[in-house]
């Protein structure tokens, strides 16, 4: 008798996506990375890409060993000019209200799954440098228990 898993499986892609492709979803996209490795193909991008990727995004996620420094923050529009085709991901998470917008106007021809996980804008939160990091940690750890609770641990 086999005892059945809680997690899905893994789907082949994801793509993350957020606003400015600044915090959020390239936090995301680097701890999927760690915990997946090459078992599935993992990108991000967001509405605008108007912001470089922040600093502070930077700072907590090489706490857990997840390095972000050299993130190119890009539009679904820049995206596919550079050849990722937003149908052929397998399923699309929105991390925000405007991009689970944009995500399911941009996804409604496709057969792409697409889901919202309601992750806190952390930029903007507390009073010194302290207090954001509190801020960034939150919402990279609520981006961890996400992830663990959909697929399991991982390899990390």
């Amino acid at each position: 008798m086999s005892e059945e898993t809680p997690y899905k499986p893994l789907p082949q892609s994801v793509l993350f996506c957020c606003d400015q492709n600044s915090v959020r979803s390239p936090m995301a996209e680097g701890i999927m990375k760690k915990l997946y490795g090459t078992d599935v193909y993992v990108q991000s991008a967001g509405i605008h890409s108007d912001l470089e990727i922040d600093g502070f995004a930077i700072s907590v996620c090489e706490e857990i060993g997840v390095e972000l420094a050299r993130h190119q923050s890009r539009s679904f529009d820049e995206m596919e000019k550079g050849g990722d085709q937003l149908s052929s991901f397998d399923l699309v998470v929105a991390l925000t209200p405007a991009s689970k917008a944009e995500a399911e106007r941009l996804t409604q021809y496709y057969h792409t799954e697409l889901e919202f996980w309601p992750i806190s804008d952390p930029t903007g939160a507390g009073d010194g440098r302290d207090a954001r990091l509190a801020a960034y940690r939150s919402s990279r750890d609520d981006i961890v228990t996400q992830l663990k609770g959909r697929w399991g641990a991982g390899a990390a």
